[in-house]
């Protein structure tokens, strides 16, 4: 990758778009979400070098062969792990984390909670396709109950993450989901994230053609989206299909019809900003067939210090004491030596 700087604007899609030949499957969601980053990073005014893209294992691991950019394509679940330390030694690159549903949330999923905590300047994209796609369709974290798989002909007993649930849990600052199939909303959401200070997690709905093909199709499908999908919108009530509306009955939300004239001022008002995490989790839980899915920012919290302005903040008052003494600090001054 060329380190020559390049002039805020004067980059395009083309710049970041490599001469590797992408080795998707044909029909693949990934190269939907491949093409919505090319178009996302030249609009940032970002320096092109300071692109750093970091990835698992998995169908979606591939991501950094395929960006003009530094990066990294570590090993199983370990993506956090080398993001942090990415971001840690240098807090001025734009870092962008991609996993799967299996790399982040299985073997993964402890060092994907530690990062989300942390509160890193990272951007994570999870691809979630509710099955292993690289090795050839096993179930995965996401997978639903009685999912038949290779690995579980008779039906998956496992009960599904909600990645969601997930990253609220590990009290992730910037919640939010899109999917493969709307480009404009991907792009959207990824500017969002990186104008966002702190860790920005992203589910996305990646549709995997060879082992779970239409896995979304009730939600994202042309003919059931407007029902179907609950496109969320700073302010404003929560709305979709012609005349439906989402309220809460007590602490539970429940759909109502609207008529010409009926008053909204009952329905749930979208504010992602909220400190209180309770209405993150209540959209995070509605889900087909009971109700519509959300897309859209859940949850935007400012203001929370990221880790590696606390790290250098450390390390200055650390050196502002003076210098040191190695081999004190190595040794301490209960030690000794035996001859």
């Amino acid at each position: 990758m060329s380190t020559t700087n390049t002039e805020e604007g004067s980059l395009t899609k083309k710049d970041f778009v490599t001469e590797n030949d992408v080795r998707w499957c044909p029909g693949c969601g990934d190269y939907a979400i491949l093409n919505a980053v090319q178009r996302t990073l030249p609009e940032l005014g970002v320096p092109k070098e300071k692109f750093v893209v970091v990835s698992g294992i998995g169908c979606s691991s591939r991501f950094p062969y395929y960006m003009n950019t530094y990066g990294f394509h570590t090993i199983h679940g370990r993506a956090p792990t080398v993001a942090t330390g990415v971001k840690s030694a240098n807090p001025d690159l734009s870092v962008w984390m991609v996993t799967g549903d299996g790399d982040g949330l299985s073997i993964g999923g402890n060092h994907l909670m530690h990062l989300l905590r942390r509160n890193l300047d990272i951007n994570v994209l999870l691809f979630n396709n509710r099955i292993y796609g690289l090795t050839k369709g096993q179930y995965s974290p996401t997978s639903e109950v009685g999912k038949k798989t290779k690995s579980t002909p008779v039906g998956s007993l496992d009960y599904p993450i909600n990645p969601l649930l997930f990253a609220l849990g590990s009290e992730a600052t910037f919640i939010a989901r899109t999917s493969d199939t709307d480009q404009k909303h991907m792009v959207e959401t990824f500017k969002a994230a990186q104008a966002h200070k702190g860790t920005s997690f992203i589910e996305i709905f990646q549709n995997c053609v060879i082992f779970n093909n239409n896995a979304f199709d009730t939600v994202t499908g042309r003919a059931v989206r407007s029902e179907q999908a609950l496109m969320l919108e700073e302010g404003k009530p929560l709305r979709f299909g012609e005349n439906k509306g989402i309220r809460l009955n007590g602490f539970d939300p429940e759909i109502v019809e609207l008529k010409d004239g009926d008053d909204e001022s009952d329905l749930l008002v979208h504010h992602s900003k909220t400190n209180n995490p309770a209405y993150a989790s209540i959209l995070a839980q509605m889900a087909y067939p009971a109700f519509p899915t959300p897309f859209g920012i859940l949850r935007q919290i400012e203001g929370r210090e990221t880790y590696e302005d606390a790290l250098h903040s450390q390390i200055k008052a650390s050196q502002a004491k003076g210098e040191g003494n190695l081999q004190e600090l190595l040794t301490g001054k209960n030690s000794w030596v035996v001859e």
